[in-house]
């Protein structure tokens, strides 16, 4: 369908895909947002795709979204181990389904660069799986780029925000929050985005919200916007 019409796009709860056209000469930008309940939250259409197709061209752009709140980094991260060491039966189901949607969407085109956009890392804090995150956000990257065949993959990663600075709900927040600073400084192919001030306001249903765990409907705008400005800025800088 992508390649008769000049723009389609695909709704489902927990994904979005946006086929953007016939290839330009040059080929596309491919956006890949993945992770957990404040990705699922988060609405592309909003701020961040307005943004990359003012940069790049509606037709020089194809955005993937897949998110399922509450989930471990397990679930995307196929060689993820247990801080004992030991290995699910099962792991990166997620990832598999966020795949199949990004080489359908890709198939076709080239590819003028890759950025993956991802917010996650709640789960992991709450079952004390910190020790091993580190790893296992170094090792979906890595990854991500085998699986596409594209070694300098961008990586945007949005940091937990400050919900559970205290670590009394979720006892490994703040090591979280430090991992994926630490992870996005080791390249200048990484950036991370700050969310401290998204979890105030008003959320989607109306009601009013105070350092909550998810954000405001604004947040989840301003969110976009700053997936945005650092994806772009990486796009740019690969030039």
């Amino acid at each position: 369908m992508c390649a008769l019409l000049l723009c389609a796009v695909v709704y489902a709860s927990t994904t979005t895909v946006h086929c953007l056209g016939m290839n330009p000469p040059q080929g596309v930008h491919l956006f890949v947002l993945s992770g957990q309940s404040n990705m699922q939250g988060h609405r592309p259409e909003e701020a961040f795709l307005p943004a990359v197709q003012k940069e790049f061209g509606e037709r020089g752009v194809v955005v993937v979204q897949d998110a399922l709140g509450g989930q471990p980094i397990q679930r995307w991260y196929k060689q993820w181990t247990s801080p004992a060491g030991d290995q699910p039966k099962s792991t990166g189901d997620l990832y598999d389904r966020l795949l199949s949607k990004v080489s359908k969407a890709i198939e076709g085109k080239k590819l003028a660069s890759v950025t993956f956009i991802w917010m996650q890392g709640e789960r992991d804090a709450k079952m004390k799986w910190s020790s091993v995150y580190e790893k296992s956000l170094l090792g979906l990257h890595g990854q991500l780029c085998s699986d596409l065949n594209h070694e300098d993959i961008g990586f945007v990663i949005g940091r937990l925000s400050d919900f559970d600075l205290d670590n009394r709900r979720y006892p490994d927040w703040t090591a979280v929050r430090e991992i994926q600073v630490k992870v996005a400084n080791s390249s200048p192919r990484f950036r991370w985005v700050d969310t401290d001030d998204l979890n105030d306001g008003t959320n989607r249903a109306g009601r009013p919200i105070t350092n909550d765990l998810h954000y405001s409907a604004e947040g989840y705008r301003l969110l976009g916007e700053r997936f945005a400005k650092e994806a772009i800025d990486l796009v740019k800088g690969q030039k």
